[in-house]
């Protein structure tokens, strides 16, 4: 059976819903394609259900933190899993369920529910049905990248997919990986009561990112009991006794880690493989990204990709705004680009680290003229008044310019404080303007225009 529209979109992550909804809006009839679950990985595997968890192992700590707060010390308890899970699920589930009842039910928008495979540039197969538009936008996403480690074939793992669908607490999660998503499971299970070991090939955590976070972020895991086996250059996994074991080094420490499960958290790949996108015309990069302009264009005319999937970002808020990308080059007239938006990012452990701009590692190796600002935590009243002084503030600017360059915040409240840096930036303030600003008391932004104020020069590296 063949269906011709005006648009295909491929994918129901956070991309492709919006702009159906904004094509309809303007008059266009939309073929919707999705194979699995509505909602992508944000909603599925992703964003929803692991900040769920988060929360659920936040009461668990908090529980046992009673006597800090001066309360009646908590007694010994024991997380069910399972409960906990279904509680994840049911947030999941009633958002998931809400955008396909929204999709589903929007005029001029036709679901299927299958593969889709390209049969040329304006044709695609999806079941039995051929599908033919002359505006084509991929938001296929990602998954779980699973490398080669050797002796891998040997040992059930699990993945930050699969890993949702425990229902019993492993007793000990050794995680290979340390990028955010290894971080959060660590501590979440962790804190849910798993003893808990992170494998990571480089010398220290988030090698990306400056080395005071790295130091802050380690701090908050060790103090929590996770062991740390870092520059694990000979990883490979093997079974003991019938439970998964990780050799770590080849000669400094050959002892290697034991646990009840395996947690493979080393990356992740598009969902590209399986579209033939040779009968379009189109050719992915050697790590399976499809190449796009600053407006989301492949090299083939009418073909747009979104979201995880282009190798522009990896994250819900950059999957959002290629939709607003898109739709406001195709139908507003508005000229947006990729270059536009900053980076921004965070990591959700308990206290938070989110950044915005260059890191202070960036600004030295460009020789960039600069000051840096920057706070612990346990000079932030809010923080000290929760019983959460683990972090820091910090700030970097433009020695000639006054313009912020940078920030990074580790510590309490530090994912929601960061969006007045941001704001600031977006809008090219300076840092005398945010010193200018007064912000509620109390709370941990206020703090912000006073590290602004305590600007020294950034001393070269090595000082």
């Amino acid at each position: 059976m063949n269906h011709s529209f005006d648009a295909l979109i491929i994918g129901a992550g956070q991309a492709g819903p919006s702009l159906a909804g904004r094509l309809t809006a303007a008059g266009w009839t939309v073929g919707f394609v999705e194979r699995k679950n509505f909602g992508g990985t944000c909603v599925n595997t992703g964003c929803t259900p692991t900040k769920a968890l988060i929360a659920s192992a936040k009461a668990a700590h908090t529980l046992r933190q009673a006597a800090d707060y001066g309360l009646p010390s908590a007694n010994e308890f024991t997380v069910d899993l399972a409960q906990v899970i279904a509680r994840k699920d049911s947030i999941v589930a009633a958002s998931r369920a809400s955008l396909e009842k929204w999709l589903t039910n929007m005029p001029g928008c036709t679901v299927f529910r299958d593969t889709a495979k390209f049969l040329s540039p304006t044709t695609m197969q999806v079941g039995d049905a051929v599908l033919e538009a002359k505006h084509i936008f991929l938001n296929v996403g990602g998954r779980p990248a699973i490398p080669p480690l050797p002796g891998l074939e040997q040992v059930a793992y699990l993945t930050s997919s699969t890993i949702l669908a425990l229902e019993e607490l492993p007793t000990h999660l050794v995680v290979v990986g340390a990028g955010a998503v290894g971080l959060e499971f660590a501590q979440l299970f962790r804190r849910l009561g798993s003893q808990v070991t992170i494998v990571e090939r480089s010398p220290r955590l988030l090698p990306h990112d400056d080395e005071d976070v790295a130091a802050a972020v380690a701090d908050i895991l060790t103090s929590e009991g996770i062991t740390l086996r870092l520059g694990a250059e000979c990883i490979s996994v093997g079974l003991d006794g019938g439970q998964p074991v990780v050799h770590v080094s080849c000669e400094e420490d050959p002892e290697p880690s034991r646990g009840s499960h395996l947690l493979l958290a080393m990356g992740r790949q598009p969902n590209t493989d399986d579209l033939q996108l040779e009968k379009a015309g189109l050719t992915a990069d050697a790590r399976g990204y499809l190449p796009v302009d600053e407006e989301l264009r492949t090299a083939v005319p009418g073909i747009w990709v979104l979201g995880d999937c282009n190798g522009r970002g990896a994250f819900t808020h950059t999957s959002y705004n290629d939709f607003e990308i898109v739709a406001a080059n195709l139908l507003d007239h508005e000229p947006r680009r990729v270059s536009d938006r900053l980076p921004v990012s965070a990591i959700y452990l308990d206290p938070p680290f989110a950044k915005v701009g260059l890191t202070e590692a960036e600004v030295r190796a460009a020789g960039t003229p600069a000051l840096i600002g920057k706070r612990p935590m346990t000079k932030v009243g809010r923080a000290v008044e929760k019983g959460e002084t683990k972090g820091f503030m910090k700030v970097l600017v433009h020695a000639e310019t006054d313009q912020i360059l940078g920030a990074s915040i580790v510590g309490t409240g530090g994912d929601e404080a960061i969006h007045c840096i941001i704001t600031a930036m977006y809008a090219r303030q300076t840092a005398t303007f945010m010193r200018h600003n007064v912000f509620i008391h109390p709370t941990v932004s206020e703090l912000i225009p006073t590290v602004f104020g305590e600007l020294k020069p950034l001393e070269p590296a090595g000082k």
